[in-house]
């Protein structure tokens, strides 16, 4: 039998988190106040009371409080014009400090007992005599959290290369791997300005396409592989998926063809989506080579 659950999102493109609605009515867009594990949070239904298996939630399975009211929203906006007075207060502070760090974001928990100010910088930084002076001013607990430059990429946000706004600040909820093979794949310039994003690392897109690519590429022959065409034999030198074609250096003439896939056909033991690489592989036996 499955537990009954809700998922709560506590920020715009947040993971999202599952908690005990008990009796609440509650749907999907609500805002409600939950326990969390540093303190009273808001946070907005992204999925439906639902049921789950016990092995997909986190033990213990903390309650919702209530549904939002109108006294909580105007809290909640209370805290969010605190945190902006109190952002331009660290932006002071780091300055007299000379620290060598830079300021992304501030977070006040929804009770008000927390701040939290998250930073960018090169290294370790001592922000101890910092969290001092912030406390002395704002009479509660203080966090300074230092983060990575793709974490700073979704929480200030921004334009993509593509027009749009950034997928991490949009929907992107976790940050995959993301490597540069996939821009092989994908037969993409490897000059870096191509496929960076604005975080200055590759762009998280190259990673959530690849499927798609790799996908498409079984139907084509690799790289290297001997091919039968109308114009004769030759070696495969290039794919391009989106045309359905492949370029093909033909044996007798050394020039490079383009040709439909449907046109041509393998002549090596190879198969369309082996690579061959494994040494005593049987399908290098029979690769001819031009």
């Amino acid at each position: 039998m499955g537990i009954n659950v809700v998922g709560i999102r506590f920020k715009k493109a947040g993971k999202i988190y599952f908690f005990d609605p008990g009796n609440i009515p509650i749907i999907e867009e609500d805002g409600v106040i939950v326990e969390t594990a540093r303190g009273v949070e808001y946070g907005s239904v992204a999925i439906g009371p639902h049921e789950v298996e016990e092995n997909e939630i986190v033990a213990p399975l903390k309650k919702v409080i209530r549904k939002a009211t109108t006294h909580d929203m105007r809290q909640l906006s209370a805290n969010r014009e605190k945190e902006k007075g109190a952002f331009q207060v660290c932006l002071e502070k780091i300055a007299a400090h000379k620290l060598p760090m830079k300021l992304v974001g501030v977070e006040q928990t929804f009770d008000g007992n927390k701040i939290l100010f998250y930073f960018t910088a090169d290294g370790r930084i001592d922000f101890r005599e910092l969290v001092k002076d912030l406390a002395s001013v704002f009479k509660t607990r203080i966090e300074l959290r230092q983060i990575g430059v793709r974490d700073e990429a979704k929480m200030i946000g921004g334009l993509g290369c593509c027009g749009r706004e950034l997928c991490c600040s949009m929907w992107l909820t976790d940050f995959a791997s993301v490597s540069i093979r996939m821009a092989k794949e994908q037969n993409l310039s490897l000059n870096p300005s191509k496929i960076s994003g604005i975080c200055g690392r590759l762009m998280c897109c190259l990673k959530y396409e690849n499927e798609s690519y790799e996908q498409a590429r079984a139907d084509f022959p690799n790289n290297g592989s001997i091919v039968s065409t109308p114009d004769g034999d030759g070696k495969v030198v290039g794919i391009n998926i989106f045309k359905d074609a492949v370029n093909v250096e033909l044996r007798t003439s050394k020039i490079v063809k383009e040709y439909q896939n449907t046109e041509i056909m393998l002549k090596s033991n190879k198969a369309k989506n082996c690579g061959g690489c494994k040494k005593g592989c049987p399908n290098q036996a029979g690769e001819e080579s031009i």
